[in-house]
């Protein structure tokens, strides 16, 4: 049998490397660097895992993380009868993260057309790569936005937010006011009750790609809290049919501007409260401050012969004068102080019911001056003059009363028939409910109310009746505001027609023409104030611009409210041909 060979031994010589033998101390250094690999290794790991674990997470979490506000739906607004003011409707907004936007010219120039921005406007809100959110557009219409889906671009994307909707528009934008983008109350109610309305918004923490879709939920959700809706005292038919008599007024007479206030003398309700020029609060492109004051409650003039009767029911209550106490106007001028103070015609006797129905300057400075400058000031401010309206409303204007203690006597004659004080017509519309609600002046409110007012008393009931008897005067036959009749209503105010103040002066052939009354006359329900500023179309007393636009609020006012008349409507009709002739 054949015997196997042994194996043939490895020629180390044929290979001088592998012949040399190695030092021991390259294999020490090489495992020595192999382990100091694996600490280094071992330690980075550790540093990321457990000692700098707080910053590579935040690191990840700003990458990564987002928090996404799960906004509140703002509450709703309703007027008196439930119908809607204000609401909110759910609309698209635009943001890109710019790091990952296509660079498409052709889409991102289509995409700059849809939102309505010149392309180099676009390109430069997403230059910054660095970040990783940027709006593009805020509240776009959904057609728009659905052009947008479609161009399928990436790192554009669409949030759902909330726009506000204002059914009735500009007649009741002065009311309701608006919100600004971030769903904040501007103006009006929106402003005043921005706290209730705005509600709280929710907040859901989670994990995106880089695609930006929603990977995983890291923390609980908090769930938004919707604001409370509002339901208001005005009365939307009452608020529009209000603002547009006065528009009417205002552009008929080539008026400046114009307000009017209409007040639920039971329970203090602002039924209506309305300016001309006005505004869409929907569309506020290009407003001017001239459209957005709300002069009702800003603007502050002098009230001129509105205060007559004030006035008048002053010296009642302090017992200087009776209704039939006599006063001498002629020669209808009276001189003080360097100063002649004149009536329009000479109404020679008079008694203090005919200074209010004919309206006498002479016959309101000498009721005056049976009364102390304290004893004046006092009642004015009883009756809310020269004291901010104390109202749930922004911008209600104080107006101006200076203290008894500076008045001389020009100037306590002065302010007998509304020169020298000033107030807004809001201020003047409340003072009215001293004599419509039996001697007491009652709070005003924005918000419905079913009871009836707490007022303050201020003058006696009988002495309110008798007020109310001289402006129903005033308002008839033979007084300066005819024209305020109503068909089937009885109805009692006073007219008022100012030069305006421009500085120190007056301006020559500016005037505000205004009244303020009330109606029914023996039960008033409803205190109206009507003030048209500038009238240039050839008349601009108080009687014939603004005596007009009272009586017709005051006839749909009151059959919306469902009040029976008090006045045969033949015998009106007679009264008004009369007037008519005047």
């Amino acid at each position: 049998m054949k015997r196997r060979s042994a194996p043939r031994a490895v020629a180390y010589t044929s290979s001088p490397l592998l012949a040399s033998r190695t030092p021991v101390w390259r294999s020490k250094l090489i495992v020595a660097g192999i382990a100091l690999a694996f600490f280094g290794l071992a330690g980075r790991a550790a540093w990321v895992q457990v000692f700098g674990n707080e910053f590579y997470r935040k690191q990840g979490e700003v990458r990564f993380a987002r928090t996404l506000e799960l906004p509140a739906n703002r509450g709703r607004i309703f007027d008196r009868n439930g119908l809607l003011l204000a609401t909110s409707v759910p609309v698209p907004s635009i943001w890109a993260i710019p790091e990952d936007v296509e660079r498409d010219k052709v889409k991102l120039a289509k995409l700059a057309r849809l939102l309505d921005m010149p392309t180099t406007e676009l390109l430069k809100k997403l230059e910054d790569e660095d970040r990783n959110f940027v709006w593009l557009k805020r509240q776009v219409e959904e057609p728009v936005a659905r052009q947008i889906a479609a161009l399928d671009l990436k790192g554009i994307y669409q949030r759902k937010e909330y726009r506000r909707q204002y059914p009735e528009g500009e007649a009741a934008a002065h009311v309701v006011g608006f919100t600004n983008v971030e769903d904040n109350g501007q103006e009006g109610i929106e402003l005043a009750f921005n706290k209730d309305l705005g509600g709280r918004a929710g907040s859901r923490r989670v994990i995106k790609d880089r695609m930006g879709r929603i990977v995983e939920d890291m923390v609980e959700q908090v769930p938004p809290v919707d604001g409370r809706d509002l339901q208001l005292s005005i009365d939307s038919k009452v608020q529009f049919f209000a603002y547009q008599k006065l528009r009417d007024a205002v552009i008929a007479h080539k008026a400046k501007a114009g307000s009017v206030v209409v007040l639920d003398s039971l329970t203090g309700e602002v039924l209506a409260l309305a300016n001309y020029p006005s505004y869409d609060p929907g569309r506020r492109q290009n407003l001017s401050g001239e459209q957005l004051r709300n002069r009702a409650l800003t603007d502050t003039f002098e009230p001129g012969s509105t205060m007559k009767p004030i006035t008048a029911a002053a010296a009642l209550e302090l017992g200087r004068v009776r209704a039939n106490t006599v006063i001498d106007t002629s020669p209808g001028r009276y001189s003080m102080a360097g100063f002649t103070i004149n009536d329009t015609h000479n109404y020679g006797v008079l008694d203090v019911n005919g200074v209010i129905q004919k309206s006498s300057n002479v016959g309101a400075l000498k009721i005056a001056q049976k009364m102390s400058p304290q004893e004046m000031w006092e009642m004015f401010t009883a009756l809310g003059y020269g004291q901010k309206p104390q109202i749930a409303f922004p911008g209600a204007s104080p107006g101006r009363l200076r203290h008894w203690k500076t008045w001389k006597p020009i100037e306590q004659a002065t302010m007998s028939y509304g020169y020298g004080l000033s107030a807004s017509l809001f201020q003047m519309a409340r003072s009215y409910t001293a004599f419509a609600h039996d001697g007491s002046i009652i709070p005003a409110t924005m918000l419905k109310s079913s009871e009836p007012a707490v007022g303050v008393r201020v003058f006696s009931p009988e002495h309110a009746k008798q007020v109310r008897h001289m402006l129903w005067l005033a308002a008839g036959p033979g007084g300066t505001g005819q024209k305020a009749q109503t068909l089937g209503y009885s109805v009692g105010g006073k007219s008022g027609t100012a030069r305006k103040q421009v500085g120190k002066g007056y301006a020559s052939g500016k005037y505000r023409a205004w009244f303020t009354g009330m109606a029914p006359i023996d039960n008033p329900r409803i205190v109206v104030a009507v003030m048209v500023d500038e009238p240039s179309a050839g008349t601009y007393y108080g009687g014939t611009v603004a005596g007009p636009v009272f009586s017709e609020v005051v006839q749909q006012t009151l059959r919306l409210m469902s009040v029976l008349p008090d006045m045969s409507v033949k015998p009106q009709i007679v009264v008004q041909a009369v007037q008519e002739s005047f």
